[in-house]
């Protein structure tokens, strides 16, 4: 499991490391990562998970960025609260939160989840950062 900018994959760390620990040549990764996320925003961080077989190949799958990510976008703001439930840094909309789900969504472990479950989730994502939903 890695979280790697789009179209920013290099054999650097965290790609290098982890993949050369088991035997996979890394710039074939970077490679195809890149051209999978060539259309999405350079730099937006995306969750990928690597599978790598008995005979040094690999598949991998990438997932949507963040929660987090997509509510500090949002928001304008660089990190969370320091003090979550005590402070907060931003307020959003539920419309805001159903954007974020419909994106969600589309990632696999979430496919068979009802949209309300996932809205929920982002809910509890914005109030651990600081974030103040209203309707």
């Amino acid at each position: 499991r890695l979280v790697v900018g789009a179209g920013k994959a290099a054999p650097t760390p965290p790609v290098g490391p982890a993949l050369g620990a088991k035997g996979v040549k890394s710039m074939d990764f970077c490679k195809e990562f890149n051209a999978r996320t060539a259309h999405i925003n350079t730099g937006v961080p995306v969750p990928c998970t690597i599978i790598v077989q008995p005979d040094r190949s690999f598949t991998f799958t990438t997932k949507s960025p963040t929660t987090s990510y997509l509510l500090k976008q949002i928001t304008g703001i660089e990190k969370g609260t320091a003090k979550t439930g005590h402070e907060t840094l931003a307020t959003i909309s539920l419309k805001h939160v159903y954007e974020i789900a419909k994106i969600k969504r589309t990632d696999e472990h979430m496919q068979g989840l009802p949209l309300e479950s996932i809205c929920r989730a982002v809910v509890g994502s914005a109030r651990s950062l600081g974030i103040n939903v209203i309707p």
